[in-house]
């Protein structure tokens, strides 16, 4: 693999193709988790990892399995790593485990997963896939973590709520409070809320890609003419 390849993959995954942002996939767990920052990491990094693991073993297996068969075997093979996922959040932080509830099994369904291990796994070596599979799960944390942050602090004042759940009651102390005596917005943390957010990241990533572009034709525009001169 070349570096330019390398980066490509990270430059797709992080924001040209971004999952919740560009292609919009996987929004339920996207709008409903993404209520505080600690939640949307969480989940954000647990689905990194099914994606890194899933991409890289769809590649070593894909010329043995045969096109018919190929989607349940994709299914089957994602839903055995979100289950042990599952067990690991499970045995190690049951707090956090029981807060992000179906979710985490969800996470065999999301559709993100099955579309990069049939759209790049399928086609592509294992490293390639499982960075793929790492870009791609780090820009779906990314919008994760974005889009709680903004929910958190206008719905409660805070970031790092709920932290104590990953790292006991020793990190309570790590909660930031952003904004002293806040009452709430309840609007933030409810589904309209994510809907309302979402939508403005979406729209200031399209109006960074317009402005990139527009600079861009303005640079090739005064090449052109320096050239002519």
């Amino acid at each position: 693999m070349t570096v330019q390849e390398f980066k490509d993959i990270f430059y797709n995954g992080l924001w040209k193709q971004n999952p919740g942002i560009a292609q919009l996939l996987g929004l339920c767990p996207l709008l409903a988790i993404s209520s505080s920052v600690v939640n949307a990491l969480s989940l954000g990094l647990a689905t990194t990892l099914v994606m890194a693991l899933s991409g890289s073993a769809v590649a070593t297996i894909r010329e043995f399995i045969s096109n018919e068969a190929r989607i349940p075997v994709y299914v089957l093979l994602i839903a055995v790593l979100v289950t042990i996922v599952q067990l690991l959040i499970n045995a190690y932080a049951y707090p956090l485990y029981l807060v992000l509830g179906v979710f985490l099994p969800l996470i065999t369904t999301n559709c993100i997963i099955l579309a990069r291990a049939e759209s790049f796994a399928s086609k592509n070596g294992a490293l390639a896939s499982a960075l793929d599979g790492i870009a791609m799960g780090l820009g779906l944390t990314a919008v994760l973590v974005v889009l709680g942050g903004i929910r958190e602090i206008f719905g409660h004042g805070t970031l790092l709520s709920g932290i104590d759940l990953v790292f006991g009651e020793a990190a309570k102390p790590w909660i930031i409070t952003v904004v002293p005596d806040y009452h709430g917005f309840l609007l933030a943390v409810l589904p309209p809320g994510a809907f309302i957010t979402l939508g403005m990241l979406i729209a200031l990533k399209n109006w960074l890609n317009l402005r990139a572009e527009e600079k861009a034709r303005a640079a090739a525009t005064i090449a052109v003419s320096s050239q002519a001169a």
